[in-house]
């Protein structure tokens, strides 16, 4: 399923000098950033440094925002959340937030743009991850966590994404399983044209399926450039990372 073209040069995503706060208490300060479409790019970082802040401050959900945040080529800055979504941004959020007491089928069905025209329906979504279509009449309470992250990330993709935004997708499930979803499955994704910003506690998963890593230290980006030089860079990992 190939992702929908975009206009040459105009980036997906583009942050120019966006901190965000909560109240009195600062969390992002001065980010810039730009990704490109069909770019996959990591954020990485130690807890508590903002990476979550900065997928809420891109879907307005919560933080007070300052500078400028442009989506498809629009500014998005302080627009609500259903907007952002129908301009080609879905979130797969941390925790999964699936509905446990719809179906497999419920709950995809819900995130369905009935009048909005695209290449992602519910049986290509059944025909890209075949678990869940064996499973889409079940409850989603009685999927197993990687069962219930595929079903995020179906949902994700039924609103005609561009750009597909996961948020720690690998938290709770097992090594074997993480890599399953995220390498090959996002992964596959993103061969096939959709631009994927993935932010992730497990680096090693991340740096394997994104070409660039973003490594946010205390309020800001500390690191911005290809994965490899990550990993050539001992003081980096230990500094922001703890690796």
């Amino acid at each position: 399923m190939s992702a929908a073209p975009d206009p040459a040069g105009e980036p997906h995503l583009s942050l120019s000098g966006v901190s965000a706060h909560y109240g009195a208490v600062e969390v992002l300060r001065d980010i810039s950033l730009r990704i490109a479409p069909r770019e996959a790019v990591a954020v990485l970082g130690r807890n508590g440094v903002g990476k979550t802040t900065l997928v809420n401050a891109l879907f307005n959900l919560g933080p007070q925002v300052s500078g400028a945040i442009r989506l498809m080529g629009q500014e998005v800055t302080g627009w609500p959340t259903h907007r952002i979504a129908r301009l080609g941004a879905a979130l797969v959020p941390q925790g999964r937030g699936v509905f446990p007491n719809l179906t497999v089928a419920e709950n995809l069905q819900l995130a369905s743009f009935r009048n909005r025209p695209g290449t992602w329906t519910l049986e290509c979504v059944f025909d890209t991850f075949p678990g869940l279509a064996e499973r889409r009449a079940s409850f989603s309470s009685s999927l197993s966590g990687g069962e219930r992250q595929l079903l995020a990330i179906g949902r994700a993709l039924l609103t005609q994404a561009r750009l597909l935004v996961l948020d720690e997708p690998s938290e709770g499930l097992a090594p074997l399983m993480a890599e399953e979803i995220i390498v090959e499955q996002v992964g596959r994704l993103a061969k096939e044209g959709m631009t994927v910003l993935l932010v992730e506690q497990n680096v090693p998963l991340a740096l394997r399926l994104c070409p660039r890593a973003v490594v946010l230290g205390a309020h800001e980006i500390a690191f911005d450039g290809p994965s490899g030089d990550i990993l050539a860079n001992p003081a980096l990992l230990r500094r922001h990372l703890g690796v």
